[in-house]
C-alpha cells in the first residue's frame, strides 16, 4: 500500500483528504478549542524536547539544519517514534498537523522527512 503524509497547519480548515489526522505539538495551539479543532490523535510526545524546542525558537533560520538533525536524532531514540510509525501503518493518507507560523522550518517537515524515507 503507498501511503502519504503531508503536513498542514493547525489553523487550516480540516478536509476530508486529510485522511488520519495527528496534531504532533507538545503545547495546545492558541486559540483553537478542543470542540473545533478536527484531530484523530495528538501525539505530545513525538515533538521536539522542551529543551530543543527553546533552543530552536531563539534561532529558527538561522539553526535550521542543526535542529533537523538533533530532532532527527530526538526522534531515532524516542519510543513514540516507533509507536506512530506503528499507528500509520494501515493508513493509506497521514496529515501531520503542526502550529508554528513557519511552514519551512518546523517539527512536521522533519517528521514528515522521517517517515518518507522508511
Amino acid at each position: 500500500m503507498k501511503q502519504t503524509v503531508d503536513i498542514k497547519r493547525a489553523y487550516e480548515p480540516a478536509s476530508p483528504d486529510d485522511g488520519f489526522r495527528i496534531y504532533i505539538d507538545r503545547l495546545w495551539p492558541r486559540g483553537l478549542s478542543h470542540e473545533t479543532f478536527h484531530y484523530d490523535r495528538w501525539d505530545k510526545d513525538i515533538a521536539p524536547s522542551t529543551e530543543l524546542r527553546r533552543w530552536f525558537h531563539a534561532n529558527p533560520q538561522t539553526e535550521w539544519t542543526d535542529f533537523e538533525q538533533r530532532y532527527r536524532q530526538e526522534l531515532l531514540s524516542n519510543p513514540a517514534f516507533a509507536d506512530l510509525k506503528k499507528t500509520i501503518s494501515d493508513k493509506p493518507k497521514v496529515t501531520l498537523l503542526y502550529s508554528s507560523h513557519d511552514a519551512a522550518h518546523n517539527n512536521a517537515v522533519v517528521l514528515r522527512d522521517m517517515l518518507a524515507s522508511l
